[in-house]
């Protein structure tokens, strides 16, 4: 485990993080990550940035007031290409639940005004019907 200090950087920390976690860790190794908050967009950004690297996020946390404490794991190439791989099965698969419940709720729709279009013309005949009698 190595623990890494990058409040120094301001907001500049993001390729020094990068370059600490290609490297200074081995393969599996845990590096920790101090840097300053700033204005609290560091935080989702640095999260999305582990992300893209392919790296596992094992924690975010706050250290202090001014201060937050990354704890990545530097995963192998075949870990990356098996998260990429599952990654992008998992959102064709969301794509496919969400084409598939948009085509049930139009199919629900349209059996509704269909419905609904019958109960019109049956009122609309009944009352044809009322007028005649």
């Amino acid at each position: 485990m190595q623990r890494y200090d990058l409040r120094h950087l301001h907001d500049d920390f993001y390729d020094r993080m990068g370059e600490l976690i290609e490297t200074g860790l081995n393969v599996g190794e845990v590096g920790i990550f101090m840097f300053e908050i700033g204005d609290y967009s560091h935080i989702q950004r640095s999260a999305d940035f582990i992300k893209e690297t392919g790296h596992e996020l094992m924690n975010s946390i706050k250290f202090n007031e001014v201060d937050w404490t990354l704890v990545v794991k530097k995963l192998s190439e075949e870990q990356k290409e098996e998260r990429k791989q599952a990654a992008a099965e998992a959102a064709r698969v969301a794509e496919e639940k969400r084409l598939e419940e948009e085509r049930i709720a139009k199919e629900k729709a349209d059996a509704k005004a269909k419905a609904a279009a019958e109960k019109a013309a049956a009122k609309a005949a009944e009352e044809e019907a009322n007028k005649e009698a």
